[in-house]
């Protein structure tokens, strides 16, 4: 049976990784992420010199932490885009939007109160989830069949 590389983007202030990646323990997976400490991130690039201006100090890290994100969407086979609540993820809608450029499959993960503003994000969608247990269906059945 194929190994599956499933990439979890999104939303970094709940467990639903854990719960992904508890609820597919018996498959054939290998989940990825982008780095989800927002110090290790906010700083991925500090040692490229100190930056008075905080946009350049983003600017480095994100450039950085885009050669992880950019080459673990590429090399996977799945990714779940999770958007939660609590904050704007600009970031995920990003790697949706890599996902689909690069024709990878995606799945979004999402309540019912943000459809409107992810209906481009969810049109490209190969599926939209409400819960964690839904993802993990929908990874069994895929690497299963």
């Amino acid at each position: 049976m194929k190994q599956w590389n499933i990439y979890l983007s999104g939303e970094i202030h709940t467990d639903w990784r854990q719960q992904i990646e508890q609820g597919c323990k018996a498959l054939p997976v290998v989940f990825t992420s982008p780095v989800t400490v927002h110090e290790l991130s906010d700083a991925a690039g500090d040692h490229l010199g100190h930056a008075e201006d905080p946009f350049w100090r983003d600017h480095q890290s994100s450039k950085v932490n885009a050669i992880r994100t950019q080459t673990l969407i590429q090399n996977c086979d799945l990714a779940i885009v999770r958007f939660g609540d609590k904050y704007k993820q600009w970031n995920a809608a990003f790697d949706a939007g890599q996902c689909a450029a690069l024709g990878k499959p995606y799945v979004t993960l999402h309540d019912d109160s943000i459809i409107h503003p992810l209906k481009e994000v969810d049109a490209m969608a190969f599926a939209w989830a409400k819960t964690t247990t839904d993802i993990i269906k929908i990874i069994d059945y895929v690497v299963k069949q």
